[in-house]
Order: C-alpha cells, then structure tokens, then sequence
C-alpha cells in the first residue's frame, strides 16, 4: 500500500461517525415500511446484504422466512428476540436467525446493522416518487 493510501485510510478510520459513509449510501435504498428504518441494498444474483440505520424508536415486528439470516451489529445495541428467547446484542455481536424461526427487534439507541439474506428478493428498492 503507498504511505499517501495509508495516510487517507488513517484520516478514514479515526474518524468517529454514527452513519454510514456514502460508499454505502449510494446504494440503492430500500423500501422499509417502518418508522425510524432506513437501508442500503448491495444485490446479488442469489443474496442480498442489507446495511441497517434503525433510530432507537424503531422496531422490527415479529415475522419469520424461508430462508436464514445473519448479521453483525456495527453501532449501537438492540434487544433481538428468536424463537422467544432474548438477548441484547450489540456492537461487534454477530447473530444467525435460522429458517422459520420467528424474531423482532427493539433498539435501544441509534444502531447500524449489517444483514445477509439468502434469498435474492427480502427487499426491493425504493421507487422515485
């Protein structure tokens, strides 16, 4: 790596931010139906990876899918309930929600997560209005 490259990432990486930095954000955004979510989607042929900006007033209703879903919380910390059991998760926290297992999520501050769904179509983008 030149110095000049490692200088620019050193300015990158000290710099403390609560957001995701446009490289992401100019992603196409999800259509997120509930109040406080906003998302980015980085589409494959067979997956989606989906980064999260919940605000601490967000929740995620109970619901279930076909399909596992991983994921890794980069800001924050949520209360993540699956199959009934619940755990605080929080920054550097991975977790893995099986196929079929139902689960919601309360966050508890401002949090960014980063989730991996095994299924092409978990969110489409949202439409110019």
């Amino acid at each position: 790596m030149l110095l000049e490259d490692r200088n620019s990432l050193d300015k990158i990486e000290s710099k403390h931010t609560n957001e995701f930095p446009t490289v992401i954000t100019d992603l196409p955004e999800a259509d997120i139906q509930a109040k406080g979510i906003k998302a980015w989607i980085l589409q494959s042929e067979r997956h989606q990876l989906i980064f999260f900006e919940m605000q601490p007033t967000a929740l995620v209703p109970e619901h279930s899918h076909s399909y596992p879903q991983w994921g890794m919380v980069i800001e924050g910390r949520m209360k993540l309930t699956i199959n009934g059991k619940t755990k605080t998760i929080q920054k550097g926290d991975e977790y893995l929600i099986p196929t079929q297992a139902k689960h919601h999520a309360k966050f508890l501050t401002k949090t960014r997560v980063i989730d991996f769904f095994s299924e092409k179509t978990r969110y489409k983008t949202k439409t110019a209005k």
